[in-house]
């Protein structure tokens, strides 16, 4: 399954009128804007064509795009994406070599069949908005339109489907590869990628990890794990705040939609 970074597994801003507005609306309102959002980000971040780059395409400066490209695939539940889910991308992206950090947020987490989830397209959005200042970052679909349970096979299948050519690098918690190496499935996810088990500090290597097929698993220690997307959603529902846990414009949104209250 596309399982969620987290550590040991909400909003207190309060919405007024006087908030940002731009997700009122329905969810293909909300989506729209979101997406615009994006692009404005994207073209803020425009190169100098003096410099040889091509206006409005990023590039790391003095590292070449790689042929094929090196993207990792960041599943989670994102309920709600934090700062220590992109803190952990950033990380893998600049240990591994990444061109691109694809987020793909799930639609029905088998992990969860027996927990309360916030409505996809909710989580979607806020992956959006927490993803959009990073120019190596995009979100992906894939999961929330498929029907069905997600399971880490198909999210595998359906980007490979779509980059035939990378490299891909799947990074995820430690506890949730534990989970995942005990599929049957694992020899052939095995062939679609590389996985990364992010963990925080003092988080010793599950067994799992110590016994994957060699070659199979990295572990990564993040120190930013620490932040937890359950934690998060307890602080909303008592109304506590949740500034600086996770992106302003994802607190917003938060407190705009009455996320995560009792």
């Amino acid at each position: 399954v596309s399982a969620s970074v987290s550590a040991s597994a909400g909003d207190g801003a309060t919405g007024t009128d006087a908030d940002a507005s731009p997700y009122e609306g329905g969810a293909a309102d909300r989506e729209a804007v979101a997406k615009g959002m994006r692009l404005r980000r994207m073209s803020e971040l425009t190169l100098n064509e003096a410099d040889g780059v091509t206006p409005g395409i990023p590039a790391r400066p003095g590292r070449p795009k790689h042929d094929p490209p090196r993207i990792g695939i960041m599943g989670g539940t994102f309920d709600p994406i934090h700062n220590g889910h992109l803190v952990a991308a950033s990380e893998v992206a600049w240990v591994y070599d990444l061109d691109e950090v694809i987020f793909v947020p799930t639609g029905r987490p088998v992990f969860k069949l027996d927990k309360e989830v916030t409505n996809a397209e909710d989580r979607y959005l806020m992956t959006v908005i927490a993803t959009a200042p990073n120019p190596k970052f995009t979100v992906s679909r894939v999961d929330i339109d498929r029907p069905g349970i997600t399971y880490t096979i198909d999210t595998l299948r359906d980007i490979r489907a779509q980059y035939p050519s990378a490299e891909l690098f799947f990074i995820t918690g430690a506890d949730a590869v534990t989970e995942i190496l005990r599929w049957k499935d694992v020899d052939r996810m095995r062939d679609y990628a590389h996985f990364v088990a992010v963990t925080r500090p003092g988080y010793s290597d599950p067994g799992a990890i110590r016994h994957a097929p060699e070659g199979m698993v990295d572990a990564l220690e993040i120190p930013a794990l620490a932040i937890s997307s359950t934690d998060i959603r307890h602080r909303a529902s008592l109304s506590e705040p949740v500034w600086y846990l996770v992106p302003d414009g994802v607190v917003q949104y938060i407190a705009k939609h009455g996320l995560y209250r009792r």
